[in-house]
């Protein structure tokens, strides 16, 4: 049976990746709302269904090394123009093992869908929940491929003072017992440390392709 997006994903989680070969695999996409690209150590998947011959074809005329060629600026522009898609960044790609028991942290849950981190969650994951802290706010939803996605904000005024390690390991507390993934940005080195230091490991790096008609509105929240 070929090996599905979440298939790849649930791998990765474990530890075990595509092999380092300078290869590309070619997925469907998990729903049509996500479509994308995740590029782990010396081997690519791309997440669409757009022709496979079409892509390879482009991917071989990209004038690059190979090894980059799925994240090379010329490649994404031809995949968002033939797939009438956008993306906002190239994000860092991190997973964190399940946690037990009940976060440290006091965390009150916010059921408005009005709220604007609500509604605004909503557009982009399934299941969403999200949850106030002082100082802060963390996102839990379903994203691609039904992975389980944290995105975490702090305040201003609440910065250096370990809050966004502390919301990125509740996330791990409220997953029902499944592995949780987040995106940050790659420019992003306060939120890539804190993460790291709330248990989440980098896996590789994923761009991800919405919607024209609703990429000015609905992009991502980035960690």
């Amino acid at each position: 049976m070929a090996e599905t997006l979440r298939d790849i994903l649930d791998a990765a989680e474990r530890g075990v990746f595509p092999p380092a070969d300078g290869g590309t695999t070619i997925v469907n996409q998990p729903s049509a709302r996500d479509a994308g690209v995740i590029a782990f150590t010396a081997h690519s998947v791309v997440f669409t269904d757009e022709d496979p011959d079409w892509m390879r074809r482009t991917l071989a005329g990209t004038d690059c090394d190979r090894l980059a060629a799925t994240m090379n600026v010329r490649f994404l522009a031809a995949l968002m123009d033939r797939t009438d898609r956008a993306s906002d960044t190239v994000d860092v790609l991190l997973t964190g093992a399940a946690l037990p028991g009940e976060p440290p942290l006091a965390l009150t849950e916010i059921d408005d869908p009005g709220h604007p981190r609500v509604a605004s969650a909503r557009r982009r994951r399934d299941d969403v929940r999200v949850w106030a802290a002082d100082g802060g706010v963390l996102v839990l939803g379903r994203g691609v491929a039904g992975r389980w996605e944290v995105a975490v904000e702090v305040d201003e005024g609440a910065r250096h003072r370990g809050l966004g390690r502390r919301l990125a390991a509740a996330g791990r507390h409220l997953a029902k017992g499944a592995p949780v993934w987040a995106q940050v940005a790659a420019g992003n080195a306060r939120s890539l440390r804190a993460f790291q230091a709330a248990g989440y490991r980098p896996v590789g790096s994923e761009v991800l392709l919405s919607a024209r008609a609703c990429s000015a509105g609905c992009s991502r929240t980035r960690s």
